[in-house]
């Protein structure tokens, strides 16, 4: 289906490149404005809800600001290894030490996304488990000093070197732990 007509302007809140590049995969013209608010959660937040509760802050702080006609796109990744959260890393060191404690195991990673205009907004999520084989010291560091990773969820990228090496099993979507579960988006601009 051409979307290409699509009737609003569309917007991406997200200066994630992967997130760039999985919207432009979609073939409808965008552009982006970062919405710079902290992202914070209540304490209290159950795990599984935080990353909508992020979405829709992001989106909630565009709108302030929007015009009509200008529908957004926000989301937010998280990785969920039993009931901790796996948010970006600090440094070399705390990145290192996630990836040690996603190897071996199976993890969850939800992504959701926040669009709406000023009159309409939807919510929606996606979770993807992934299986990391064991990883070794000597992968974990090349992957930080080749990739850098500090800017994901779970300091991984599942397109990256660590992805084609170390997942041996995920159920669920791909593009969903890349940060934007693509096939819910293009439902949800095709039903808008």
């Amino acid at each position: 289906m051409d979307l290409k007509n699509f009737p609003f302007q569309l917007i991406l809140g997200s200066q994630s490149p992967r997130r760039k590049e999985l919207l432009a995969a979609l073939d409808i013209p965008f552009e982006i404005r970062v919405s710079h608010v902290d992202e914070v959660y209540p304490a209290d937040l159950p795990k599984k809800e935080v990353p909508e509760f992020l979405a829709n802050l992001k989106l909630q702080h565009l709108l302030q600001s929007s015009n009509e006609g200008e529908l957004f796109v926000c989301s937010d990744t998280i990785v969920l290894l039993g009931d901790k959260i796996y948010e970006k890393a600090a440094n070399k060191e705390e990145a290192a030490q996630m990836l040690r404690e996603l190897s071996n195991n199976t993890h969850t990673v939800i992504t959701s996304v926040a669009m709406g205009t000023k009159r309409k907004q939807a919510i929606f999520s996606d979770e993807t488990q992934v299986t990391f084989k064991t990883l070794m010291e000597a992968e974990i560091d090349y992957y930080l000093d080749h990739y850098k990773p500090f800017d994901k969820a779970g300091s991984y990228g599942v397109q990256e070197w660590i992805g084609m090496i170390a997942i041996t099993k995920m159920e669920g979507s791909f593009y969903t732990v890349m940060g934007l579960p693509v096939h819910q988006v293009y439902q949800a601009l095709k039903n808008w």
